[in-house]
């Protein structure tokens, strides 16, 4: 099985090349190789592999910055994974795509389900919003897995800002009034490969849009409480943390205060279910050198 990832060195296609080895020749085309905003490049890249699955790991990820530069967003998250959708078509294969608890306002009191209507705050949200429309309107065979607030050991993330910040810092303060899972890209790459099993094992539940994150919720605050935990566990400073609402810290881009995702339709479709935040979070530390 050929397996083409679009991205290379992002958190997320990082982890898939970590945890897809064994499932496939994985085909694995950077930005060098493969810049979603040039759709020529896309149609190119995959008619030449001709793979038997693609994976759409890389998107536009900077929110505030998708405010000031919203065609490159929108070239990106929502040109790119149309044009993925319809080459996936038209060779009959499978896309797998990621998107965004920021498709939603995060006014709904309880967590969202995939059957919520989307209502994005910002541009990165509509972007993505708009991906997901384009993959569903190519009309072939999809995943859309839905995550929130993703963080690894590679690249820009909450985590690694967060153990840096509080070694230097005496105090900090955090966000506590914005509510979501903080998921490791690492279990969402065990999921991906548990899907791609259940698929070629003949067990493939519904194709279409599913959310994707780790079980539990905290907010921002209460992740870099657990951060400066292990930290202190190791013997490392750590500041002294306050809570501050949204209000105190103000964004380009809008957050939405509630990010929860209901994540049961995963477990019911396809047998496959997420990992605490908390453990994943100890799983990931462990792998810190």
């Amino acid at each position: 099985m050929k397996i083409l990832i679009t991205g290379q060195h992002g958190q997320l296609s990082q982890a898939l090349q970590q945890r897809l080895q064994g499932q496939g020749e994985l085909i694995v085309l950077g930005r060098d190789r493969l810049d979603l905003a040039h759709v020529d490049q896309i149609r190119e890249q995959v008619r030449a592999h001709r793979p038997d699955l693609i994976i759409n790991a890389a998107a536009h990820t900077a929110v505030d910055q998708a405010e000031s530069e919203p065609d490159a967003a929108f070239a990106v998250n929502a040109t790119a994974p149309g044009v993925l959708a319809e080459e996936a078509k038209a060779l009959g294969v499978p896309l797998i795509h990621y998107s965004t608890d920021y498709v939603f306002d995060g006014s709904k009191p309880a967590p969202y389900t995939e059957t919520d209507i989307p209502n994005p705050l910002g541009v990165y949200g509509q972007s993505k919003l708009a991906g997901e429309q384009a993959i569903a309107a190519a009309g072939g065979e999809y995943l859309i897995l839905r995550t929130s607030w993703v963080y690894s050991l590679h690249g820009k993330n909450f985590l690694l800002t967060m153990q840096r910040l509080l070694q230097e810092k005496p105090q900090m303060r955090i966000v506590a009034d914005q509510i979501g899972a903080p998921t490791w890209a690492g279990t969402i790459a065990n999921s991906t490969r548990a899907l791609i099993e259940r698929w070629q094992a003949g067990q493939a539940g519904d194709w279409g849009v599913y959310h994707l994150t780790a079980q539990g919720e905290t907010s921002w605050f209460g992740f870099a409480q657990a951060i400066g935990e292990h930290l202190r566990a190791a013997g490392k400073p750590c500041a002294e943390l306050e809570a501050i609402p949204s209000s105190a810290y103000p964004t380009p881009a809008k957050r939405p205060l509630n990010s929860r995702l209901d994540c049961s339709r995963l477990q019911q479709q396809w047998q496959v279910s997420q990992p605490s935040w908390q453990d994943a979070l100890r799983e990931c530390l462990a792998h810190q050198h």
